[in-house]
């Protein structure tokens, strides 16, 4: 199956859902645990009819529904056909979708070792070890990724990377920068911003656009 592009996927997505980090997400804002059983039950007979199965997490006043094809690595049109049967199978609960908020959050460690580093990392954590990452496959856990830097002190480390749909990213920055802290770099942008803390912590807000 062909793989799309980010802006086709964003661009043919029903409404409510986000494209974040590789898949697409949607809140179902059930109000209570009973209709969100209801609904993932219903989804559930959906996916099997289909033979397309979303990852499912059921909590007392919503349920997060994550979508992405593991046989290609990618959304595919499939997705797009599960997130408009998901969607309408919500709309006749009467249960809403709701995409704000929805984050990924991935941890990349900045060094000039990355071989050397990456084993202790992977075995402190688990999961499945790459080149210049280890994913933790059931998502419970960040994936943890490497990126090479330079070694002159001082420099620097781990850092946060989180994924947000590009709507959001304004009022973040601008939150962020009303608690004290700036804006280092938008060189990047639309791809991703730094932002550092009043200590000079760093972050980097990170969106789907201008990626290959």
């Amino acid at each position: 199956m062909t793989k799309m592009t980010a802006r086709e996927i964003v661009e043919r997505a029903p409404e409510g859902w986000v494209y974040l980090l590789g898949a697409l997400r949607t809140r179902l804002r059930t109000g209570d645990f009973g209709t969100g059983l209801a609904l993932v039950n219903a989804i559930g007979a959906a996916a099997e009819a289909a033979d397309h199965h979303p990852d499912l997490d059921l909590r007392y006043t919503w349920v997060d529904v994550r979508l992405v094809s593991h046989d290609v690595g990618a959304v595919s049109e499939r997705d797009l056909r599960m997130a408009r049967t998901i969607a309408d199978l919500a709309s006749q609960a009467g249960v809403a979708l709701e995409s704000a908020g929805l984050v990924e959050l991935e941890f990349a460690l900045d060094s000039p070792e990355i071989a050397k580093v990456l084993p202790f990392w992977h075995a402190i954590f688990g999961g499945d070890k790459g080149e210049d990452e280890v994913k933790n496959p059931d998502k419970k856990l960040p994936t943890l990724w490497f990126q090479r830097s330079g070694s002159a002190e001082p420099r620097q480390r781990w850092h946060p990377d989180l994924w947000v749909d590009p709507s959001e990213v304004r009022a973040r920055i601008d939150a962020a920068i009303a608690a004290g802290g700036t804006l280092v770099s938008d060189a990047e942008a639309p791809s991703f911003w730094v932002l550092a803390d009043p200590e000079g912590n760093r972050v980097c807000l990170c969106t789907w656009q201008d990626r290959a």
